[in-house]
């Protein structure tokens, strides 16, 4: 089977679940609606009755014409064939319409459930498993999953029908329909043989599709990078890369699951030959009536077509358990992160202590980040942490939010271990904001809201009017009911990171975390976000990766990291005076900041 798995990967969280496993947990979802499911099997039977009874009726109309033909009697035969016929099509409806109602139902707790556990999973998961990959299972694999249902209910009413066609027949002769059971067997075992590569190449195909999505999602996003450097090419190229591949999934899964259609029209060719012949013989004999004859031809029918739809079923019903399977892998996939479970609750102080001691953390095995790694923070104190890129900055405010996991050591909070507290309670006391403040399809007051869904208009307009003075409402073309697009598109950088730290204000945390953006912004934002970032600070404990050295010299201290070591720490003029690590970094990436450099050249003009 190589050949069909070329280049397509599993997920790390991919598992595989017996057929008996996948079918007793799908049918737990059913189980709640057992009443519909009656009610459903009740309609279900009643159409194939009315089926099986049509072309029975047909048959003893024959016999009766052959003997005394009248058109009477013609015409009460065309009344209940009709009749017959209307009450098969109520039945379907019936069946169909409540058939409809449990599967949807069925949908959408599959979807709801694997939402919530997608969202439960800590950012670790996202790191790994591209975003597209992850939309597929929730939209389309539980789409697929229902089908399979459906698929069920459809070959259960052809299986009934065959049945009850089967009793009455052999009331008539059962030589004849023993002859046409026989034949059960063989078309079952071509159909079921086809099982196992059907369910190969349908999960490859779900697989190829996840990919696609990915890379066209991963595509979209990254658009305007694209269009800068003009690779909207090479975008186009990575796309047909995988375009042709899905193509290939795609091909060999056509090719393989329909090719159980010809072998199975050779049977039913065979099988039809024999019928036709014994029932000819029969009828040349005596022993069997004209009528007799056509309802064994017509119950061939009946019968043969079950047996196609089982060729066409295992195929589908194959890749229905494909999508249960992932579906299934995704919602049992654990969160790395995990609470001790005493949800203590956190401190009802307006700051929190924070305190990592002899923490070990690592992204990977080959990523290792903080070793031993030990610091404390004081309530209401401002820390700001300085370092080179991959010093392990962004970890420490990620850690501090419970983000990932870490191996090793311990993070306390108000000397209460992070991993015994009530994670929901305690995160509602922490705000932070990423270096690039996401914003949500909606208004800006919508989004300042966020965090506080019940707040007033009264309190969100506050909360925006104290940050910065409230200035930078007067640049929004709508005030606080500025639509801020797909993303935040529509507003500046700037206006983004006060939307988040005015985000923030109204949550009223007792700790902040800050990843400072290193995207650069005119003078007069700049000036707004530090009086907002003061004004957010107050009071509160205060976690800031910086990137700017008004943030830097405001702190109440330092420290400078380096490979997940403190290196050295205290106030800016402190660390400046000793002229080690942080004068250097103070030097490469803040000096042009200073008021100071920037008149130099004006005093050296003069």
């Amino acid at each position: 089977m190589g050949f069909v798995l070329d280049g397509l990967e599993t997920e790390s969280y991919d598992r595989q679940y017996p057929d008996r496993v996948l079918l007793k947990r799908i049918l737990g979802y059913f189980r709640p609606h057992t009443l519909r499911l009656g009610l459903v099997s009740a309609a279900l039977a009643l159409t194939s009755i009315a089926g099986v009874l049509a072309p029975i009726v047909i048959a003893r109309l024959i016999d009766l014409i052959v003997a005394r033909p009248a058109i009477g009697l013609l015409a009460a035969g065309a009344g209940a064939v009709a009749l017959l016929g209307a009450l098969g099509w109520v039945f379907g409806y019936v069946h169909e319409r409540l058939g409809t109602i449990v599967v949807g139902d069925v949908v959408l707790r599959v979807r709801e459930e694997a939402f919530q556990r997608t969202v439960a999973h800590d950012l670790s998961f996202y790191d790994e498993h591209p975003s597209g990959k992850i939309v597929s299972r929730i939209a389309s694999d539980t789409q697929d999953f229902s089908a399979t249902v459906t698929l069920i209910s459809d070959l259960a009413s052809q299986v009934l029908q065959v049945g009850l066609l089967a009793v009455w027949l052999s009331t008539i002769n059962w030589k004849l329909t023993l002859l046409m059971l026989a034949m059960a067997p063989v078309a079952a075992a071509i159909a079921l043989s086809f099982r196992s590569i059907a369910r190969k190449v349908s999960m490859n195909a779900k697989r190829i599709t996840a990919d696609i999505n990915a890379r066209i999602q991963e595509s979209v996003s990254g658009i305007t990078v694209a269009k800068t450097f003009r690779q909207e090419g090479v975008l186009f190229s990575n796309f047909q890369e995988g375009n042709r591949q899905a193509y290939r999934v795609g091909l060999r899964r056509g090719l393989w699951i329909n090719t159980i259609f010809p072998v199975m029209g050779i049977a039913v060719g065979a099988g039809n030959a024999v019928l036709a012949w014994s029932g000819a013989l029969g009828l040349k004999a005596g022993s069997l009536s004209p009528g007799d004859w056509f309802l064994f031809m017509q119950a061939v029918g009946y019968f043969w077509w079950p047996l196609m739809s089982i060729a066409s079923f295992w195929s589908q019903f194959q890749d229905g358990l494909s999508a249960a399977e992932r579906v299934f892998a995704l919602i049992d996939r654990e969160p790395r992160v995990r609470q001790s479970g005493e949800n203590l609750p956190v401190g009802a102080g307006r700051a929190f202590g924070v305190e990592f001691r002899e923490v070990h953390f690592a992204y990977s095995e080959k990523e290792k980040v903080l070793d031993g790694f030990s610091l404390e923070i004081r309530p209401g104190e401002s820390l700001a942490v300085v370092g080179h890129t991959g010093a392990g900055k962004s970890s420490l405010a990620r850690l501090a939010m419970r983000f990932y996991e870490y191996q090793g050591g311990r993070i306390l909070i108000d000397g209460q271990d992070i991993r015994s507290l009530d994670l929901d309670a305690y995160r509602s006391r922490v705000g932070y904001v990423p270096q690039d403040p996401f914003l949500f399809g909606g208004t800006v007051a919508e989004n300042i809201r966020y965090g506080r869904p019940e707040a007033t208009d009264e309190q969100v307009l506050y909360a925006a009017s104290h940050l910065g003075r409230g200035d930078w409402l007067s640049d929004l073309s709508g005030g606080l009911a500025t639509e801020v697009g797909e993303r935040g598109s529509s507003v500046s950088f700037g206006q983004r990171q006060l939307v988040a730290l005015a985000r923030i204000l109204l949550k009223d945390p007792a700790l902040f975390i800050l990843d400072e953006a290193t995207a650069s912004v005119d003078p007069f934002t700049e000036a707004q976000i530090q009086e907002g970032l003061a004004t957010v600070m107050e009071g509160r404990t205060a976690i800031v990766i910086a990137h700017r050295l008004s943030t830097v010299r405001h702190a109440d201290r330092i420290i400078v990291l380096d490979r997940g070591r403190i290196l050295e720490e205290g106030s800016h003029d402190g660390l400046l005076a000793r002229g080690g690590h942080y004068a250097e970094l103070y030097n490469t990436y803040f000096r042009h900041q200073s008021i100071e450099y920037i008149e130099q050249p004006l005093k050296e003009g003069k």
